[in-house]
């Protein structure tokens, strides 16, 4: 599917309760699996819920949860870690990273979580596209977050006490532990030992989704 077709499957649920298009049996556990929500608004659009780099042919879907007024609860995951530790130790040029393929193309949509899951809104979405001139300055940002956070995971691993990567953050975007027992370290080949006790991910900043509902 192209972003542009989920797009037009999205519009006729805008502004309606989740439970109007999935059954009380598959809301199951939503509240605990954060990420059953996304899984449940990819099945309304007819995606197949895989482990492909991206959700759309072109880009990816994000959903996050919010007030009835759209404004971000929590931040929102864009993509583990583990694999592209290398990369960003090493800087690897933004526009050629696993970061920047899953970010490029975003349609976002937010979802208004307050009350029982059955009464829980699609709230109307974003498409954030970092080619479109309009998100030069967003776009330039991000390149910014994404160098600073680079260095700052270095300079954790090489000076730090413990000698282990910890929380990096630019403007936007940041890097934080996600894991759960048992957990998976990192290894650096860089390095040449483990950069971690646990496994960890980029994520959104609320202030990422404050501004592209704002534009």
């Amino acid at each position: 599917m192209l972003l542009e077709e989920a797009k037009l499957a999205l519009d006729p649920i805008i502004n309606r309760k989740l439970s109007d298009f999935v059954t009380e049996e598959q809301m199951k556990d939503i509240i605990r699996a954060k990420g059953r929500s996304g899984q449940l608004m990819e099945m309304v659009l007819g995606l197949n819920n895989t482990n492909t780099t991206l959700d759309f042919v072109d880009g990816e879907l994000k959903t996050n949860k919010c007030d009835r007024y759209g404004n971000p609860m929590e931040t929102m995951f864009i993509t583990q870690i583990s694999s592209i530790i290398d990369d960003l130790i090493g800087e690897k040029n933004f526009y050629e990273t696993h970061i920047y393929n899953k970010i490029s193309n975003l349609l976002y949509v937010p979802i208004s979580k307050e009350g029982p899951p059955s009464e829980w809104v699609i709230l109307p979405y974003t498409h954030v596209n970092l080619e479109d001139y309009r998100y030069k300055d967003l776009k330039n940002q991000l390149e910014v977050d994404y160098y600073s956070i680079c260095r700052q995971l270095k300079e954790h691993i090489e000076i730090s006490p413990d000698g282990y990567i910890h929380t990096s953050s630019g403007e936007f975007i940041q890097i934080r532990s996600k894991d759960s027992k048992p957990y998976f370290p990192i290894y650096s080949n860089i390095f040449g030992r483990y950069v971690s006790n646990k496994n960890h991910a980029f994520y959104f900043k609320k202030e990422f989704m404050r501004y592209i509902s704002s534009r």
